[in-house]
């Protein structure tokens, strides 16, 4: 916590002590500014009021400062005397509030709520609806006091392992390497297996050629049209030889339409999924 001392009697004792002091003690520096010796002090020295501080302990909460109460004076956590430990917090908070009033907000909610317990356990006791006795008003404070010294002390310990950058640093040692690399030495067994993989790799190379073959669909045509000479029907897939080679199918089927297209012929079905037939157009003599 902080001892703020009054901006006006900072003020006013500082000054009287500088008015007190002679210009030149003995051809002594007063003081030194910057590395050079001072051997009056100025009269215009203004000392801010945040100047003059003492910082007697340094709180990360009202739990903290509460705990820092109890503990100082050896009170039994499980039984606080809330008027004394009550007095000793607001004398804090009002030190702290008439400086910094956002950072007293925390610290009077806790404030508010000793003064609360106090005033309860003023009060007699009332008992529950099943006649047990009432629960005392500190339990709830002291439960938050002891988790919260529990969080505390885990993390002393914590901090009090050794830590990388705080406490030790990596050792690193500099070799020089040596002018002249000296590689390894190659067995049998490494190059047969690097052979190996040669020759796993040369059969995953494979050359696949294309070759070009003319086809004439008017040739096919002429072949369609004599398998169908002399028959009344025949079938769509009897006009495909399967053993010719996809090429050849194809253009087969290209030839078939080209005489559809020219009506040279009839390409007929039944019914719906009924196979189809082809025969030549019906010509009139």
């Amino acid at each position: 916590m902080t001892q703020p001392v009054d901006a006006a009697g900072a003020d006013t004792s500082a000054l009287g002590a500088l008015s007190a002091m002679p210009d030149v003690v003995d051809h002594v520096a007063v003081a030194r500014l910057y590395g050079e010796p001072l051997f009056a002090m100025p009269q215009d020295l203004y000392i801010p009021p945040d100047a003059l501080e003492v910082f007697l302990e340094a709180f990360e909460g009202p739990l903290d400062l509460l705990l820092y109460l109890i503990r100082k004076q050896n009170f039994n956590i499980l039984d606080i005397p809330m008027l004394s430990v009550t007095k000793q917090y607001l004398v804090y908070v009002e030190q702290i509030r008439k400086r910094n009033l956002e950072l007293a907000a925390e610290y009077l909610l806790m404030a508010a709520m000793l003064i609360e317990i106090k005033s309860r356990m003023l009060l007699p006791p009332k008992k529950t609806a099943d006649g047990q006795e009432a629960e005392d008003p500190r339990a709830e404070l002291v439960r938050r006091l002891i988790e919260y010294e529990q969080m505390k002390l885990a993390a002393a310990r914590l901090n009090a392992l050794p830590q990388y950058g705080r406490d030790f640093l990596k050792a690193e040692v500099f070799i020089e390497q040596s002018l002249q690399p000296r590689f390894p030495d190659v067995s049998q067994d490494d190059l047969r297996e690097a052979w190996a993989a040669i020759l796993k790799r040369a059969k995953l190379v494979q050359h696949h050629k294309i070759t070009r073959e003319e086809l004439s669909v008017r040739e096919h045509m002429s072949i369609v049209l004599r398998k169908l000479q002399g028959r009344r029907f025949v079938g769509f897939e009897d006009l495909f030889d399967a053993a010719s080679g996809a090429p050849v199918l194809v253009v087969t089927f290209i030839a078939l339409l080209e005489l559809a297209k020219e009506t040279l012929v009839e390409i007929t079905q039944a019914e719906a999924f009924a196979p189809i037939y082809v025969r030549l157009a019906y010509s009139p003599t």
